[in-house]
């Protein structure tokens, strides 16, 4: 009974994140058959927990989310090969697995021998849309990668011809399969307490709904965005849900979620990153850490450390997302740091590090955290995942737990489908992005209404004349785009996500106006003896380093720092080169798999 074992002991794992629960008491088993396992609904949970075990995103999915993270308004130190001039190719590809599909095939298949009438039909659908969840949100990842992928439904012998010599399938048929699969988990998994509980662990309705409002939402608006498959470069052949079918079904499951009233928004935006425990009101899937059993993770210590990580930054234009409190943007780069973050939306201070911002330091004491240049690339140094004590910067000691889904993106979600729907009212407004700015303490102010401030710098970033795509937006569109980086920035690679299906993946290389990264305006004053933040000065000297740290604005390598002239003063910019073409849409299909099946072919410009 191959891979049963290792999912079964797995299961055991579960007690990191589900503290308590009560199949940990249970009497292990050892001994499987085949031709009897997935009888009853203990096995079958017992299966599905060690799904959770295997594929549940672990902190860097959640936190900064690999190559995700790479994005235009997150600066790094270096970037993935992926992205720079001339290196990558079939033959640096990986990700060509499917033992996924073996793994959830083998247990739809176990359950239709072996569970078909042994349990409720309530019980056996819930347990058949878990597995169906599971092939779905992965089949969704190889999609958004490769995009024509075989698809597999059926457990195959390692010699069977299909996986050896076929080819693969159009991503619009992937997809549809993926739709029944997410279509039945919606409708048949059960979102009760009983599978909803306080440890938030479980796959559940709840869990699937909001997952399927977040793929639908992608493929819909990727295919309005993008004229052909990026697979083949043919138009899309529409033989199956059209763009408009998917967002339908986008909206559909996220009003599901919005209309059960099981979650809500927390009250305070920093706690659902910070707190020792879930909240557990907006946070519908997420990871528990614990000091008291010794579960920890070491988050904190990539956004605040010289070596490990990226040296995660935040930007001028991240900062500029947000609004001030009478509900208007800021209307220049020109404000100095210390300036940025009175009277603002207070999301801002719960991702970047602004002043007044409290820490503990390595002496137990509190005290004003300032800028360490050592690994903060643009002065706007990242602390939205980040414990405030000092022993954690070079420690993995975070007992803070994780939110995977949260209640907010599926407001999100709903508002973008139905504005793409045609379907948008104030009504909506006040329901997602108005709810989400009362949170933040940011006065709602509908845009089509008199009070409304337009913000040309928004509009101009992503309709500028040098971007390959230039989509027709009106101001609802940029302000859900507003919303989308305010509330979900760092998580899960969300940003990168969004670039992509909107046909706007150029604006990783095109970083102000090609120049690279820009982060804090620097007034000629200050640039001639030095700027001021949290009781220290920075200062610039000639061709040297910003005051003691490892930050100069000089030429390194490939990697510069400069500024440059804006307004009566200068942005501080920080640069490598970068490459974007159309073909990057989708990952070149692995030399590995050509070798052994040549009729899996290469996608579109990678030959």
């Amino acid at each position: 009974m191959k891979n049963i074992n290792k999912i079964l002991i797995g299961a055991a794992a579960l007690l990191c994140v589900t503290a308590c629960e009560d199949f940990f008491t249970r009497e292990p088993i050892n001994e499987f058959s085949s031709d009897t396992y997935f009888s009853n609904e203990s096995q079958m949970k017992m299966y599905a927990d060690g799904m959770i075990n295997s594929w549940m995103p672990s902190m860097d999915d959640i936190g900064y989310a690999g190559y995700s993270v790479y994005n235009d308004i997150i600066a790094t130190r270096t970037s993935t090969d992926f992205y720079a001039p001339g290196i990558w190719n079939y033959s640096r590809q990986g990700s060509w697995s499917w033992t996924f599909a073996r793994r959830v095939n083998y247990m739809l298949e176990g359950m239709e021998k072996n569970g078909k009438g042994k349990v409720s039909d309530e019980i056996y659908n819930h347990y058949e849309g878990i597995a169906r969840f599971w092939r779905a949100y992965h089949y969704v990842s190889r999609v958004n990668t490769f995009s024509n992928v075989p698809w597999l439904d059926k457990v195959l012998d390692p010699t069977d011809t299909l996986v050896l010599f076929g080819g693969r399938d159009d991503r619009e048929e992937v997809f549809h399969h993926i739709v029944e699969d997410l279509t039945f988990a919606c409708d048949n998994c059960l979102g009760s307490s009983q599978y909803n509980t306080a440890s938030r662990v479980y796959i559940n309705k709840w869990v699937v709904c909001t997952y399927a409002s977040r793929f639908f939402l992608y493929e819909g608006t990727y295919r309005k965005n993008h004229t052909v498959n990026p697979a083949t470069n043919q138009p899309w052949n529409n033989k199956y849900e059209s763009a408009d079918d998917l967002l339908r079904l986008a909206a559909k499951y996220a009003e599901e979620v919005i209309n059960s009233g099981v979650f809500s928004l927390h009250k305070n935006y920093a706690d659902l990153f910070l707190s020792a425990n879930l909240c557990t009101d907006e946070v519908i899937w997420g990871r528990s850490y614990s000091d008291e059993l010794g579960v920890r993770h070491n988050l904190t210590r990539y956004f605040n450390s010289s070596t490990l990580g990226q040296q995660y930054s935040g930007t001028k234009f991240l900062v500029r997302q947000y609004l001030k409190t009478d509900g208007t943007p800021v209307l220049t780069n020109a404000q100095d740091i210390n300036e940025e973050f009175v009277g603002r939306d207070a999301r801002l201070s719960a991702t970047v590090l602004g002043p007044g911002h409290i820490i503990k330091d390595e002496t137990g004491n509190n005290s004003e955290q300032s800028i360490n240049f050592t690994w903060c690339q643009t002065g706007y140094q990242l602390i939205k995942w980040v414990v405030p004590d000092a022993t954690h910067f070079q420690n993995a000691i975070d007992a803070n737990s994780l939110p995977i889904l949260r209640y907010a993106e599926v407001l999100l979600n709903y508002a973008e489908a139905k504005k793409e729907l045609g379907e948008f009212n104030e009504d909506i407004w006040n329901k997602t992005i108005g709810a989400l700015r009362a949170r933040a303490g940011v006065k709602s102010i509908y845009p089509l209404s008199a009070d409304y401030v337009k913000d040309p710098i928004l509009r101009d970033y992503y309709t500028a004349s040098d971007l390959a795509y230039q989509p027709n937006l009106d101001d609802i569109d940029l302000e859900i785009r507003r919303e989308r980086v305010t509330e979900l920035t760092l998580e899960q690679g969300l940003r990168t996500s969004d670039l992509y299906r909107w046909n706007q993946a150029d604006l990783i290389e095109k970083r102000y106006n090609h120049q690279g990264w820009p982060g804090l305006w620097i007034s000629e004053d200050e640039l001639k003896n030095g700027f001021q933040f949290a009781g220290k000065t920075y200062t610039f000297p000639t061709g040297g380093e910003i005051g003691e740290t490892r930050y100069p604005i000089t030429t390194q390598n490939d990697r510069n720092w400069t500024l440059a002239k804006e307004g009566d003063g200068y942005l501080l910019i920080y640069n490598y080169t970068l490459e974007w073409k159309e073909r990057m849409y989708v990952r070149p299909v692995p030399l590995t798999a050509l070798n052994k099946n040549a009729n899996l072919g290469q996608n579109f410009g990678w030959d």
